[in-house]
């Protein structure tokens, strides 16, 4: 089930606002769909337009409601339907077997994903489970403070890693180390309630993706990083 575009890597003349960075990938821009996912707001169903209201910041709802009014149209030309029946439910957690794993569609016979961060937005498919995460490319400074932060939380050949790097070689490699992470710990379905130091993605340019799994790093816009976790084979473990 791809659609024209998904097998060209092109938008079509009717969705300017859609780029292909890849297979079965599509980015949006915020600021340059936003006015329109106000106009398509009455697609969100009553949970996603609760959410939508509870955030303070004008930014944060563009965003939220960019994400979200795309993700229901990429899913309502899968499934044929009008995007404002999509309808959506969690997969089971593999870690307990709570409801909130992975986002899941009732009769579509694909595995999707959904990332947003500033003015990117990120959606994936996949015939089998798929995690995508997107980020902003911090500045030195910050990326020092991540790097510090996250210390509890990277595997301890990344942070060997981290600690050799010039000081300017960091901001990158600490992006690419947490999206891959986050791409994986999502298409786990676990998220972060899983133990993200005791899986290693790597922080140079190549990433090492875990056993039954493929990781990929993403060109998506300027000053953002991204990459893609799809399974291939068992079901890799966080743990």
């Amino acid at each position: 089930m791809t659609s024209a575009a998904d097998r060209t890597g092109t938008d079509g003349p009717e969705r300017p606002w859609l780029t292909s960075p890849g297979p079965g990938l599509w980015a949006v821009r915020v600021s340059r769909y936003a006015e329109r996912a106000r106009e398509l707001e009455g697609t969100l169903d009553d949970a996603e337009r609760a959410r939508l209201q509870g955030f303070r910041r004008a930014a944060d709802r563009d965003q939220y409601r960019v994400a979200h009014v795309v993700l229901r149209r990429l899913l309502g030309e899968r499934l044929g339907l009008d995007p404002a029946r999509v309808r959506f439910f969690r997969e089971p957690c593999p870690g307990c077997g709570g409801p909130h794993g992975r986002p899941a569609v009732p009769g579509l016979p694909l595995h999707f994903s959904l990332s947003h961060a500033g003015d990117a937005v990120l959606v994936a498919f996949a015939d089998a489970p798929v995690g995508v995460d997107v980020e902003r490319r911090p500045d030195p400074a910050v990326a020092a403070q991540v790097a510090s932060e996250l210390t509890e939380v990277l595997h301890p050949a990344e942070r060997a890693e981290l600690a050799a790097l010039a000081a300017g070689e960091r901001p990158a490699a600490v992006a690419r180390c947490w999206t891959r992470k986050e791409a994986y710990l999502k298409g786990v379905g676990i998220g972060l309630g899983g133990n993200p130091a005791l899986t290693y993605v790597g922080t140079g340019p190549a990433p090492s993706a875990p056993p039954g799994w493929t990781l990929a790093d993403v060109p998506v816009f300027p000053g953002y990083v991204a990459a893609r976790a799809v399974r291939t084979g068992r079901l890799g473990s966080a743990e």
